[in-house]
């Protein structure tokens, strides 16, 4: 007799086993073959981004710690800031606070990354992106009340008050994380030059623009916000090179790994 077979079983098993190829592809990371020269000078820029970050974050955190050096330009670039506001701008500043701010900035980042996990191939991308923003978030979270540098007058706050300390500024960290992480995980995979230039305007535009709204708004000072850009670009130096590290290979080495695979669509 032959034995009895579940077609529904049968039909379960294969529905599962195509999920699990489905997260094993998502999973899966793609390794690039690029030239040792372009490796190389991936990871000179990783170091070079870093060292420079390192170098104005503790500029601007001794000129807070001990109220010379850098912040000698605190209160001339607030008094400066005072005589540009105006109405219709102030309301495009209250935007950007928003948009960059503790409520939507998350998630933005949350929906960005989803969307990019779901739609593209595979999800280290994506998945560096939220490592690098969390390490912000933790950077700016422990940083501040370890510093503990005031904020400027509560009447000179557009928006609401604010008491809480000010070093670093957690929107403009959010703001350049976000941006320039994003910028270098696309245009690290793009080959046309136009594309990675315009990439890089956008997320430089994007930053000053961040950078001049929380002075505007009256939240924080030339310190802080400075300090802000210099942790970011120390985190986009840690993730240039663990991407580098991760995916990058030359001419001779082998792509090995159950989760690795040679680069076919680039996403």
């Amino acid at each position: 007799m032959r034995p009895y077979s579940d077609p529904m079983h049968a039909t379960r098993t294969e529905a599962d086993t195509s999920r699990m190829t489905a997260w094993r592809r998502k999973l899966t990371v793609e390794e690039r073959y690029i030239p040792r020269e372009e490796r190389r000078a991936l990871y000179t820029g990783a170091v070079f981004v870093a060292v420079v970050g390192a170098a104005i974050f503790t500029t601007m955190l001794v000129g807070v710690l001990t109220g010379g050096g850098a912040a000698l330009l605190d209160d001339p670039v607030r008094q400066w800031i005072l005589t540009l506001r105006d109405a219709q701008e102030t309301s495009v500043m209250a935007v950007l606070a928003f948009v960059f701010g503790p409520v939507a900035m998350p998630v933005i980042v949350l929906v960005v990354g989803v969307a990019w996990a779901i739609f593209a191939t595979h999800a280290w991308r994506p998945f560096l992106l939220w490592c690098g923003m969390g390490v912000g978030v933790v950077t700016a979270l422990t940083m501040a009340p370890i510093v503990q540098h005031p904020r400027p007058p509560v009447d000179e706050m557009l928006l609401h008050v604010d008491r809480t300390f000010s070093f670093p500024s957690g929107h403009v960290l959010g703001a350049c994380d976000f941006l320039l992480i994003t910028a270098f995980l696309v245009a690290s995979r793009e080959r046309r030059t136009w594309v990675r230039v315009a990439l890089l305007v956008l997320a430089v535009a994007g930053i000053v623009t961040q950078i001049y709204s929380r002075l505007y708004l009256g939240y924080h000072w030339l310190t802080d916000v400075l300090g802000s850009l210099g942790i970011s670009l120390v985190i986009l130096g840690l993730v240039i090179a663990v991407d580098t590290w991760r995916t990058a290979r030359v001419s001779g080495e082998p792509v090995t790994g159950e989760l690795s695979s040679v680069q076919r669509d680039g996403t």
